[in-house]
């Protein structure tokens, strides 16, 4: 319980950082949930973590009806990410690397603070959330839902938003998921190794 604690609160606050001082500034978009809280602080102004925590309400009520186990491994990442990109707002007013370090830097820290979680059976985001569930409808990888949530979210930030730079966004996102991959996959070979 205390390491679930421990990778909750060190992984939140990797987002957050990540989030506030390269992703906002440069108005890139993140996938899932999260990048769609960033889409509606960059147009109406809205909190981006409370935001989050909004549009998860239905999803893990959903969940919490039918998949008891996906609601109770996701609930706690979910409202401490989004308490932590809030709380860490202020950062957004640092100064920031020019647009290709942000995705990149950006998009190691999302994946390093996704991980962290991840190892501890935790999730971060309804967006992961909604793959899992709909595995369970359509016969289709997780991983290539996930990929698909994160690209339609994407795709929308760049219609909506004239600021948001489609290639930097995709370019975080895939480093993100590039950073989990290489995490998930050294950990587990480690334990193997163990084991």
């Amino acid at each position: 319980m205390l390491q679930k604690m421990v990778s909750i609160i060190i992984g939140s606050a990797l987002i957050a950082i990540g989030i506030n001082l390269f992703a906002i500034p440069n108005h890139l978009v993140d996938g899932g949930i999260i990048g769609l809280g960033l889409i509606s602080n960059y147009t109406l102004g809205l909190q981006p973590g409370l935001t989050v925590i909004v549009l998860n309400l239905p999803l893990y009520t959903y969940a919490w009806f039918h998949f008891r186990s996906y609601f109770y491994n996701g609930v706690h990442g979910v409202l401490a990410s989004a308490f932590f990109i809030d709380y860490f707002h202020p950062l957004m007013s640092f100064h920031t690397p020019p647009i290709l370090i942000s995705a990149i830097t950006c998009g190691l820290l999302l994946g390093t603070g996704i991980s962290i979680m991840l190892l501890t059976k935790v999730s971060a985001g309804g967006g992961d959330l909604l793959a899992l569930m709909l595995t369970n409808v359509i016969r289709l990888n997780v991983g290539v839902i996930i990929m698909i949530i994160d690209g339609f979210v994407i795709l929308l930030g760049w219609v909506v938003i004239q600021e948001t730079t489609l290639i930097y966004s995709g370019l975080m996102v895939g480093m993100t998921g590039l950073t989990i991959f290489t995490i998930t996959q050294l950990f587990s070979t480690s334990k193997q190794l163990e084991g």
